[in-house]
C-alpha cells in the first residue's frame, strides 16, 4: 500500500447502494490506496446493512435505533429532524475521525454529508442525489439557500448527467463534473444466462415520485393477463399498503433485493419499467439493459446520451397513450431475440471500474 497517496474517505450511509457501491469500486480501482468509509447509518427503517466483513468502516453517532421501524413519509421527516439536530455533534465526531488521516480526500454522498463536511470545516468532493437538485430547491427557498452554500463550498461536485450539471449551474453557479456512477458490468454478465425472458418488472422506489400506481392502473385496464414483478430499494409504507389491493393474483412483490438477486431476476426479465416524474441518470435502468432486458421509460435527456447498442433496447413511453404497456411488451418481445452486445463506447461510459477510475485520477 502506497502511504504517500491520500487516504480516500467515502462519507455516506452504509445502507445506501450508491455510496457503498462507490466505496467498493474505489477499493477495486485503487488496491494500493487506503480507502475507508465513514457513516452514521447502517440500517433502520427496514433497510439492510450493506457493509461486509473486511470493509474499513468508521462510525459517527449511529442513529439506526432512533429511527422508525419502517419507511413512510413520517419516518423520512423524523429521520431528517434527527440528522439536523445531531449535525453539530456529528461534525465534531467527524473531525476527530478524520484528524487520524491528515493526508486525505473526502467524497461525500449525498447532500447531507456534504453539509456535514462544511460544518466540520473539512474540504470535500460532493455528489448530490437527483431530487436534491431537480426537485427540492423548487419546493423550499430555505433548502435552496443551503443547497447553494453547500455546493459552492465543495472543492468539486461530481454528478451523473447533464441535467444535474445544468441544475447545479442554475442554483449555485458551480461547474459540476459529469461522470457516470457506472454499474458492475462484470457481476451482471455473470448472471446473464440464456434464460427464457418473461418477467415484466417495476424496479424503482415504491412511492409516488416513481408512479408505480400508474403502472398498476394501466396494466389492470389494458393488459390484465400480464403479471408484474415489483422490486424496489425503498418503499413508503402508506403508498404500498394503498396499492397492494390493486395487485393481481399472479403479481410478485419481492421488495428490496440484494444485488446478486436483482441481477439474477433481470436475467429473466423481458421488460423493466421506469417512469418517474423526475430522473437524472438511472443506474437500475442501465443494469437492466446490460442484463439483456428491454426498458420502458418516460423521456429524459439521459436517453440522448446512450450509445446505440443501449438505445436500441429503450422504449420511450407516452403516458397519454392508453396502450403504452402493451406496445412496450410487444417491442421487448421482438428486441430480446437479439442478445445485448455492449460496445466499447458503452463500456467506457458505464463500466464503473472505468468511470470511477477517471474520478480517482482527476480528483483523488
Amino acid at each position: 500500500m502506497k502511504t504517500d497517496l491520500p487516504t480516500v474517505v467515502i462519507l455516506g450511509g452504509a445502507r445506501d447502494f450508491h455510496a457503498m457501491d462507490w466505496y467498493r469500486a474505489v477499493r477495486r480501482v485503487c488496491p494500493d490506496r487506503k480507502v475507508i468509509f465513514v457513516t452514521d447509518l447502517f440500517g433502520g427503517e427496514g433497510y439492510v446493512d450493506l457493509s461486509r466483513p473486511g470493509d474499513e468502516i468508521h462510525s459517527l453517532i449511529v442513529i439506526d435505533k432512533l429511527l422508525f421501524a419502517g419507511q413512510s413519509r413520517y419516518s423520512n421527516l423524523w429521520r431528517n429532524c434527527v440528522k439536523l439536530l445531531l449535525l453539530p455533534v456529528q461534525a465534531v465526531k467527524l473531525r476527530r475521525i478524520l484528524d487520524k488521516f491528515p493526508n486525505r480526500v473526502v467524497h461525500a454522498h449525498p447532500m447531507y454529508y456534504m453539509a456535514l463536511c462544511l460544518m466540520a470545516g473539512i474540504k470535500y468532493v460532493g455528489t448530490p442525489q437527483g431530487d436534491e437538485i431537480l426537485i427540492r430547491p423548487g419546493r423550499s427557498r430555505l433548502y435552496k439557500y443551503f443547497c447553494r452554500r453547500v455546493l459552492q463550498e465543495a472543492s468539486a461536485v461530481i454528478v451523473d448527467s447533464l441535467q444535474m450539471k445544468n441544475g447545479i449551474e442554475a442554483i449555485a453557479g458551480v461547474n459540476a463534473h459529469v461522470f457516470q456512477n457506472g454499474i458492475n458490468v462484470d457481476d451482471i454478465f455473470q448472471y446473464r444466462m440464456p434464460n427464457k425472458r418473461e418477467r415484466v418488472v417495476s424496479i424503482r422506489g415504491m412511492e409516488d415520485l416513481y408512479r408505480i400506481s400508474e403502472i398498476v392502473e394501466i396494466r389492470n385496464a389494458t393488459a390484465a393477463s400480464t403479471p408484474l414483478t415489483f422490486i424496489y430499494p425503498f418503499a413508503d409504507a402508506t403508498y404500498l399498503s394503498e396499492l397492494r389491493p390493486h395487485f393481481g393474483p399472479q403479481d410478485n412483490d419481492l421488495g428490496r433485493l440484494q444485488k446478486h438477486e436483482m441481477y439474477r431476476l433481470l436475467s429473466e426479465s423481458l421488460l423493466v419499467i421506469s417512469i418517474p416524474r423526475s430522473d437524472s441518470s438511472p443506474r437500475s435502468v442501465y443494469e437492466s439493459i446490460f442484463a439483456g432486458a428491454c426498458v420502458a421509460v418516460t423521456y429524459n435527456t439521459w436517453i440522448d446520451a446512450l450509445p446505440p447498442c443501449m438505445r436500441s433496447r429503450v422504449f420511450v413511453v407516452d403516458l397519454a397513450d392508453s396502450g403504452w404497456l402493451s406496445h412496450a411488451v410487444g417491442f421487448a418481445k421482438r428486441i430480446v431475440e437479439m442478445p445485448f452486445l455492449a460496445s466499447e463506447q458503452a463500456l467506457e461510459l458505464y463500466d464503473e471500474n472505468r468511470s470511477i477510475g477517471k474520478v480517482v485520477e482527476k480528483f483523488y
